[in-house]
């Protein structure tokens, strides 16, 4: 799960970077967590400090994940990225 998780986060990374033509400037900090769905609820918080002005967050989650075309729905993925 470590090194999917890390995966995950670099094309999260790559895409962003290439998609919004984001100058080397700009510092991306992406966070993925993942874990086992067993009927249980979870709770992810971030805290950082920034400058409301110019930088930005964007986040979303999903309950199954996709690798290679196949799904399971065992497993949920939470990821946010930081625009700094």
């Amino acid at each position: 799960v470590e090194q999917l998780s890390k995966r995950i986060a670099d094309k999260i990374k790559y895409a962003c970077r290439n998609e919004l033509k984001l100058s080397p400037r700009y510092k991306l900090v992406v966070q993925v967590t993942m874990g086992q769905r067993k009927d249980q609820g979870v709770m992810i918080t971030s805290r950082c400090l920034w400058d409301t002005a110019t930088d930005q967050y964007a986040s979303s989650s999903t309950s199954t994940v996709s690798s290679g075309g196949l799904q399971n729905e065992h497993v949920w993925a939470s990821a946010l990225v930081f625009g700094l």
